[in-house]
């Protein structure tokens, strides 16, 4: 299979260079150049597998001509086998209907576990092969960091410098990273917020000179095609639990950056039968305003109790962007250089296209607690401050009663306290056993001024082999 970028004057690539490019030289992003579909028959015979099985048959095609199928199979086999629940990805039921789908159940409580999970084993299988070292740089605005961290802190091959906003994430969140010891770890807090630090990545990546020839970036973040590739697996774990593929499945998704909704929509693309997909956002609602009226308009980023959503420059909806103007590379390019300055829309026909699979709801921080609070005191469950949104957007924006909803539970409540008090529970969500001394270990970070020179010095020095 081969990879074309977004902007479509980059070279293609196969998955072993797109797995270590991250971002294309053109600064598009990689997708593949066709997607494998899958029959309600094949989807059907799966009913029944576990997860690391099922994501060997949903994620093989993607990979099959880098690595031999029982070397994949034996690398899913180990990332599930970190999380703590059996079925890795369970389902609660809310009530008639719905459900969360809890994706907190890996090593940093968070569904970017999925992934970078297996980023972490790809990338060491990748760079043994070929004898290379890489500077993994990557940008995260709470839950990417810690998950990126775990995921690749043993990897023999790579140094990892994490971006975080100073004082922008939640306290379990910033120790979650800033605790784990490593030579190879670094994490900097810009004194600006998320998408400061993910221009940086960005900028970093399409001009590696500061690097010196020596060594070449890999990315983390959701602008690799890697992470979206594991995302798809759930929608179908999801579906096949409650009756899929023989009936249609929709999903709410708390979402800031578009990776994990985007994920869904290659899952229905590759034969999954979805019928909606709802876009969940905080009061940073850049994507609700462009799905419910197609006005593509940066605001200023506000800082709210689900910070892991604020974010106002979403890079994977270029992603969708380019499937929406027929995979036209130039035209996604030049829409891209005029939202930069300003509002943009699409041609009302390509929105309206758009609007068929996905509706989209702003969810504020007094509904998001009202919402934490009503699920707690009707079923004694408790929800982090995301996936509160998601549940709060699935019934606002719910098309039919009689297909099941499934918001997915993005993190675990006890990394969201604030959100929880606010809420005016005196319920106070327990770290499990693993984190239980977090807030006793030794921190390690570094305070940086906003800028991509000063950043880019400190990872210049600090890597392994400068």
């Amino acid at each position: 299979m081969r990879y074309i970028s977004t902007r479509g004057e980059a070279p293609a690539l196969g998955f072993e260079d797109v797995l270590l490019t991250g971002l294309a030289t053109d600064g598009g992003l990689y997708v593949p150049e066709s997607l494998p579909h899958f029959s309600v028959e094949e989807i059907r015979s799966w009913r029944g597998l576990p997860y690391a099985e099922l994501a060997y048959k949903v994620m093989y095609p993607f990979v099959e001509d880098a690595i031999p199928a029982d070397d994949f199979r034996e690398m899913l086999g180990e990332t599930y086998s970190v999380f703590s629940h059996q079925a890795v990805a369970p389902l609660v039921q809310l009530d008639t209907n719905e459900w969360v789908m809890e994706l907190f159940r890996g090593p940093t409580l968070a569904f970017k576990d999925f992934a970078l999970q297996l980023l972490g084993r790809l990338l060491d299988y990748v760079l043994e092969k070929r004898k290379q070292h890489v500077v993994i740089m990557g940008a995260t605005s709470g839950d990417t960091g810690s998950a990126a961290i775990e995921g690749c802190r043993r990897c023999e091959h790579v140094d990892i410098f994490i971006l975080h906003p100073y004082q922008r994430v939640s306290e379990v969140q910033r120790r979650q990273m800033t605790t784990v010891q490593g030579d190879n770890i670094h994490n900097i807090a810009v004194k600006g917020n998320f998408d400061d630090c993910q221009r940086m990545v960005k900028e970093s990546f399409g001009n590696q000179s500061f690097l010196g020839g020596k060594t070449q970036l890999a990315a983390v973040n959701s602008i690799n095609w890697a992470r979206i590739m594991a995302q798809i697996v759930y929608y179908f774990q999801a579906s096949l639990a409650l009756g899929g593929p023989d009936r249609s499945m929709a999903f709410s998704v708390p979402t800031g950056n578009f990776g994990d909704i985007f994920a869904g929509y290659l899952a229905k693309k590759m034969g999954l039968p979805i019928s909606q997909l709802v876009i969940a956002t905080n009061r940073n609602d850049i994507l609700h305003r462009f799905m419910s009226g197609n006005k593509y308009e940066q605001h200023q980023l506000e800082h709210t109790l689900s910070p892991s959503m604020d974010i106002m420059v979403s890079s994977n909806f270029e992603r969708l962007l380019f499937d929406l103007h027929g995979r036209d590379g130039a035209a996604v390019k030049d829409l891209l250089e005029r939202a930069a300055k300003g509002p943009v829309s699409i041609e009302d026909y390509r929105w309206k296209h758009a609007r068929k699979l996905f509706d989209s709801d702003a969810v504020d921080d007094k509904a998001t607690c009202d919402t934490i609070r009503d699920i707690y005191e009707q079923n004694e469950y408790l929800l982090d401050p995301h996936t509160a949104i998601g549940v709060r957007a699935a019934r606002n924006c719910r098309r039919d009663s009689a297909v099941p909803m499934i918001t997915l539970g993005t993190a675990h409540p006890a990394k969201f306290p604030d959100a929880i008090s606010e809420s005016g529970l005196v319920v106070k969500p327990q770290l499990p056993a693993h984190m239980a001394d977090l807030f006793e270990r030794e921190e390690r970070y570094t305070v940086l001024d906003n800028s991509v020179s000063e950043v880019q010095g400190f990872i210049a020095k600090h890597w392994k082999n400068a």
